[in-house]
């Protein structure tokens, strides 16, 4: 997918329960009526539920890097794709893992067919994980994600950086982009500077019109 938008609905309570389907559904109608690839990442004992009942794609939020087998506690990709998961987040800001979990992560992945969303902190940090071919790679300066200045505004150069530095060992990376991205503008930016699309979680999870923030999210794509 080409100029898709990611949304995490983290732990949020409005990305819970009922609260987090209606909005999952919000996400779903915006999509269709916009023709805008919108993906959702839901907590994951709702991922199941979402993957049944929605035409568009559902990721974890999160996987760890082991197969099947005896890991009591530990989210697989096996198990994400049995629950219906298309995909994944991964190395998350807020769930960090090691480079060679990343590695192990990304090669599991494969090996069951979901997509991957490797999330980084830097172009240095992009760039190595761009050897590990995965499907997106997502740069989030981490002092941005949550604020109130996007990361277009406040480190455009690190989105254009990492683009290049991605690009420049597999050209078939997806790059993406997050960290205080709310606004149709903030997305248009983010497509100018090289990156396919956003993933975004408070922006959309936390606003009180989320229909009303999706369409405008998605002004920035057309």
């Amino acid at each position: 997918m080409t100029n898709v938008i990611i949304v995490n609905f983290k732990s949020y309570e409005e990305g819970t329960g009922r609260r987090g389907f209606e909005l999952a559904r919000t996400c779903e109608k915006v999509s269709l009526d916009s023709n805008v690839d919108v993906i959702v990442c839901p907590p994951l004992v709702h991922l199941g539920q979402y993957a049944d009942e929605l035409s568009i794609p559902v990721y974890a939020q999160h996987v760890d890097a082991a197969a099947a087998g005896s890991h009591t506690g530990h989210i697989t990709p096996m198990s994400v794709k049995e629950g219906g998961g298309q995909g994944t987040l991964v190395n998350h800001s807020e769930r960090r893992m090691r480079i060679a979990d990343i590695e192990r992560a990304v090669v599991e992945c494969k090996r069951v067919d979901i997509s991957t969303v490797v999330c980084t902190n830097s172009v240095r940090v992009s760039k190595a994980c761009a050897s590990l071919s995965p499907t997106y790679i997502a740069i989030e300066p981490p002092e941005l994600i949550g604020g109130d200045i996007p990361v277009t505004k406040a480190k455009p150069e690190v989105i254009s950086g990492a683009v290049e530095a991605i690009k420049s060992v597999n050209k078939e990376i997806e790059v993406l982009c997050g960290a205080g991205i709310k606004t149709g503008r903030d997305v248009r930016k983010a497509i100018e500077l090289g990156s396919s699309g956003v993933l975004i979680a408070s922006g959309v999870v936390k606003s009180k019109d989320p229909e009303k923030t999706m369409l405008d999210l998605m002004s920035g794509v057309s």
